[in-house]
């Protein structure tokens, strides 16, 4: 499933996240051979071991496996896929021979062994180890073999191992929190990385020795521009080749011949958060009230331009694991009944009370992003209608995150991998509170179970009967309400072949958009 390619029109979304910006001192086409594309934040660090590109396309790293354009697997360090075991828990990796990492040293099984045995050791800070914790043993067979043993028959393992591989010899020498690899790494990617000036820019240069064969895009450059209006008038100015950037403002390149607008399907997703720790949003009636109070349907055609659907949970409406007859309906007159017969009444304003407690919370989202800026106040427009106040505040994420155990925050998330991936982090209530995971703080003991079942089992019907299981629970109990699920839209200077999209995640990292494969890209002929 690859997305479609649009000449001119803008007629897609994108989500504030991964995206285009601009480095101030660099103009497109100032050489031949370099490409600067730009994105709205940046990592925090580049080391895979601490979590960077965990779900693969990270330019400077490979995994054992990666993702073709309609995001089936293929072998990257691997030299195929993986054999497994009748019952699901050895998988067997044999290794790509005369691999090097960027700086001349060999690749082997040694480094794979290194890069998992270290994210799941217990002083590696990496917030999502929790992904591997299938994992029982990891063992190197020589040097191009490597075995993994898993606990119990996990279901996507695959597509976990496309997880980046670091190199034992530099990272294993170090500190793995805080040591040099976390900003200036090494890996068999296809890129190098020359520079990272935090907050404005990360460079590259192409790597000579990677077996996939020389990039013939030599520089490629991705700036920190968090403004959408700033990407877009950068991209005008011709500061930038490429921007991922929201209608509105697309639409002012509809008519630019020289530029071509790509858009892509993804399973990004904008939702509230509704912590339990609060005295409003904690209370299941409100809960189920806002989650039916909301127009959907209105936000997908007032503020993504058509280019997004409706969200009733983290799975898309269009995917296989969507669960039918879970879609919720426009309803702000039973929204109303739900509250009053919770002892949620009218005061003189209109906003509920109950017990003393007002009907009125804040909600957070991310200042200069303006499609979260514009969930927000749709949501709190919606809200009120149903007697509940709530304020749009905009913050950095510096200001946001001490706040999220008890304050709604306009989030986003998303994954095509596996339904997984979507589901266990954000709803597992072993996982309340822990950073960006679960940060509505849902606890459901029914999800719980179905969510363990759902990753254990090797049974597609009866994962499929699980993930069925968590969506008609948030359905009756929501921890959070989603709005959308959004499109991507980018506008890209026309002078190179080979662009194209995949079905891209919510993912804010550097491998999404058109650029995930610019390591293929060839100039465009010269017309004659």
């Amino acid at each position: 499933m690859t997305a479609r390619t649009v000449r001119g029109t803008a007629r897609a979304t994108v989500a504030a996240a991964l995206i285009t910006g601009v480095a101030a001192c660099s103009a497109p086409g100032a050489g031949a051979d370099s490409v600067v594309v730009g994105i709205a934040t940046e990592p925090e660090s580049l080391s895979p071991l601490l979590g960077y590109g965990k779900d693969g396309n990270s330019k400077v790293f490979d995994g054992l496996l990666t993702h073709d354009a309609d995001m089936k697997l293929k072998p990257a360090l691997a030299e195929r896929l993986p054999e497994v075991s009748a019952d699901g828990r050895t998988y067997t990796f044999t290794l790509r021979r005369g691999v090097t990492f960027s700086d001349g040293a060999p690749f082997s099984a040694k480094d794979v062994v290194f890069t998992y045995r270290t994210i799941l050791a217990a002083g590696t800070n990496n917030a999502s180890k929790t992904e591997l914790d299938a994992i029982e043993g990891v063992e190197a067979k020589g040097d191009d073999t490597v075995v993994f043993t898993l606990k119990y028959p996990y279901a996507p393992f695959a597509e976990r191992t496309v997880l980046p591989i670091a190199p034992e010899h530099i990272a294993g020498a170090q500190d793995v929190n805080s040591g040099d690899f976390t900003t200036r790494p090494v890996g068999t990617g296809p890129y190098v990385l020359t520079g990272w000036s935090k907050g404005e820019k990360l460079s590259f240069k192409a790597n000579p020795r990677y077996w996939g064969g020389e990039p013939a895009v030599k520089k490629f450059t991705m700036a920190v521009i968090k403004d959408d209006d700033v990407r877009a008038t950068r991209l005008r100015s011709g500061e930038l080749d490429g921007a991922i950037l929201p209608p509105n403002l697309a639409e002012g390149f509809a008519k630019d011949d020289s530029r071509r607008t790509y858009a892509a399907k993804t399973f990004d997703y904008r939702n509230v958060t509704l912590p339990t720790h609060h005295k409003v949003t904690g209370d299941l009636a409100v809960r189920q009230a806002l989650d039916i109070a909301v127009d959907r349907t209105a936000m997908v055609d007032k503020l993504l331009d058509g280019a997004g659907k409706p969200a009733f949970g983290p799975v898309p409406t269009d995917s296989p694991w969507f669960t039918a007859g879970t879609e919720r309906r426009h309803d702000l007159d039973r929204a109303r009944r739900i509250l009053d017969d919770a002892g949620w009444k009218p005061g003189e304003d209109g906003i509920r009370v109950k017990d003393g407690v007002r009907a009125s919370f804040p909600l957070w989202y991310t200042s200069g992003d303006k499609i979260r800026q514009d969930h927000a106040l749709a949501f709190a427009s919606d809200a009120k209608k149903a007697g509940i106040e709530v304020t749009a505040e905009a913050g950095t994420w510096e200001v946001i995150e001490p706040r999220m155990k008890t304050e709604a925050v306009l989030a986003g998330g998303g994954s095509p991998a596996d339904p997984d991936f979507d589901q266990y982090l954000l709803l597992t209530s072993s996982l309340g509170g822990d950073g960006f995971n679960n940060m509505a703080w849902y606890d459901d003991p029914a999800v719980d179970a179905a969510l363990a079942e759902g990753r254990r089992s090797a049974d597609p019907a009866a994962r499929k009967a699980a993930y069925d299981t968590v969506q008609r629970r948030l359905a009756d109990n929501p921890g959070y309400v989603f709005l959308t699920h959004i499109d991507h839209l980018y506008v890209v200077n026309d002078r190179w072949e080979g662009l194209g999209t995949q079905v891209e995640p919510h993912d804010h990292g550097l491998g999404a958009g058109p650029w995930w494969n610019v390591e293929s890209w060839k100039p465009e002929p010269k017309q004659k």
